[in-house]
């Protein structure tokens, strides 16, 4: 029952904590699915390390706390929700009652103890209803599962082509949201209309996906907003959702776009909420969040009453030959990323490019202060990702080392709706093992700063799996980070953890 409370035990490490928490807004963000921290709840779900074993139960099972055992060895989002679908009712996809039509079982190199793991669950039992067989599913087994063999696939795929893509464990699949919502009754998808008038375009939602709206809004039609050069100075047109309600207990919202600008450099496109104090309050307050400038743009709101997000095309002086253009909106309950990376002409770029190329984001810093790079590093057939910690203007007020901050890689897949997006995201925690003495100097248009060891992942994401989904999109690869924020609705704990390093660079 909806939400599920749960509990995160002491024995979880701060890394698995956070990412457990982004694997429930996924749930959140793709079905009617919630959870909330446990109060006095017969039924629950607790999270725990037993013995870096990784595991849950099919189903609610068990009274006053089911477990389900999260290590640091499946403390990546796509196989914590793995174990979720489970304890939401979902067996193995290889194990549907139709498999033998997708694909087929080598019972030969099966572990003997094992081979009733592979018996087939009925039809009257099947949680599919009616979706078709889906290799992508987060829940399919990779081919070599239970092998008594190292590399001896026990799982052949009838389709030659999924061989080396099952067990993928990315995020949840399309097929597997929509198993989920089906057998939960979640209602339909938005369905939207855009109402264009002279000087206003406004989406008009229906039938909203739930009664407390986590995802706001998914706008993938492509339009203009204005078109300038018909247009005197400080005419504008604006496009504004419906008003909306906040339902979390933290108050966060990521709005999400494409954004081209084919007019006059003083033409601006602005954004705008708008907060109303109470349902009979029809005006509101508008508070401008920013001016635009770019391609892919994340924009956090944190509304904390009934809002609209209202996007504003302003006509500057001087002739314009085109206008703006927005793509893709995406409204979210969710954290915005700190840092968004886009590389374009990536495969050009990745093939020309010396061994070890890295291209740098500019200099950021944290909600605490702390000065970062993020980089991206260049090596024909895969890309390393990392973050770098520099020499900033607060230092003197911060504690050092940096410690117990979660920082979260994505490389984002651009399917223009949040709910169909298979993103691949690997998270971890700052430790002891990072040191804090700044050893390498850099510059950065003139401006003089040091820096310590990068710290990250390499190889984070090869060239093979960026040619799968939509990771590459008009050429362009989009990298995104998330430094300290664990998870902007959960409190992190500071406690001793074991310093577990991720690569490092020199």
């Amino acid at each position: 029952t909806s939400p599920i409370p749960y509990v995160l035990d002491k024995s979880l490490d701060l890394n698995s904590k956070g990412v457990i928490m982004r694997a429930l807004d996924q749930f959140r963000l793709k079905s009617c699915i919630d959870f909330k921290p446990r109060d006095s709840e017969e039924y629950y779900i607790k999270f725990l390390d037993e013995f870096y074993w990784c595991w849950s139960y099919v189903g609610r099972l068990v009274a006053n706390g089911q477990d389900i055992s999260i290590s640091p060895y499946c403390d990546d989002i796509g196989s914590i929700e793995h174990l979720i679908f489970h304890i939401l009712g979902f067996y193995h996809e290889e194990l549907r009652y139709d498999r033998d039509d997708y694909v087929q079982i080598d019972f030969d190199k099966v572990i003997p103890v094992y081979k009733t793991d592979f018996a087939k669950v009925s039809s009257d039992l099947s949680t599919t209803n009616g979706v078709p067989y889906d290799y992508l599913s987060v829940m399919h087994s990779d081919k070599n599962y239970l092998s008594y063999y190292y590399n001896d696939p026990t799982i052949i795929t009838k389709d030659s082509k999924f061989q080396d893509v099952i067990g993928q464990r990315l995020e949840m699949s399309p097929s597997d949201a929509q198993e989920l919502n089906l057998l939960y009754k979640c209602s339909k998808s938005h369905r939207m209309i855009v109402k264009i008038t002279k000087k206003c375009i406004s989406i008009v939602i229906v039938e909203p996906v739930h009664s407390w709206l986590f995802l706001c809004c998914t706008l993938s039609i492509f339009f203009q907003i204005i078109k300038c050069e018909t247009k005197l100075e400080g005419d504008s047109a604006w496009l504004r959702t419906q008003t909306m309600s906040t339902k979390r207990k933290c108050k966060v919202q990521c709005l999400q776009f494409y954004y081209f600008h084919s007019g006059n450099e003083l033409d601006e496109l602005n954004i705008w909420i708008r907060e109303f104090q109470d349902e009979q309050d029809t005006t509101g307050t508008l508070r401008l969040m920013g001016q635009i400038t770019g391609n892919l743009h994340h924009v956090s709101l944190n509304a904390t009453k009934n809002f609209q997000v209202v996007f504003q095309a302003w006509k500057g002086d001087g002739n314009s030959t085109g206008g703006f253009s927005i793509d893709d909106i995406n409204l979210s309950e969710t954290e915005c990323p700190h840092v968004t990376l886009q590389i374009d002409d990536f495969e050009k770029r990745l093939s020309t490019s010396a061994s070890g190329t890295t291209i740098y984001s500019p200099r950021q810093y944290s909600k605490e202060g702390y000065s970062y790079r993020i980089g991206a590093r260049l090596d024909k057939e895969d890309v390393g990702m990392f973050v770098q910690l520099l020499s900033g203007e607060n230092d003197n007020q911060l504690k050092w080392p940096c410690l117990q901050k979660q920082m979260t890689f994505q490389v984002l897949d651009q399917n223009p709706s949040l709910q169909k997006q298979m993103s691949k995201q690997r998270s971890f925690v700052s430790h002891r093992c990072n040191n804090h003495i700044f050893t390498f100097f850099l510059s950065e248009n003139g401006a003089v700063f040091y820096g310590l060891t990068r710290v990250g992942y390499y190889p984070f994401v090869t060239l093979k799996e960026l040619e799968t989904r939509e990771f590459l999109k008009g050429g362009s690869v989009i990298f995104t980070f998330n430094f300290e924020g664990t998870h902007a609705c959960f409190a992190l704990m500071s406690e001793a953890h074991t310093c577990r390093c991720m690569g490092l660079y020199g």
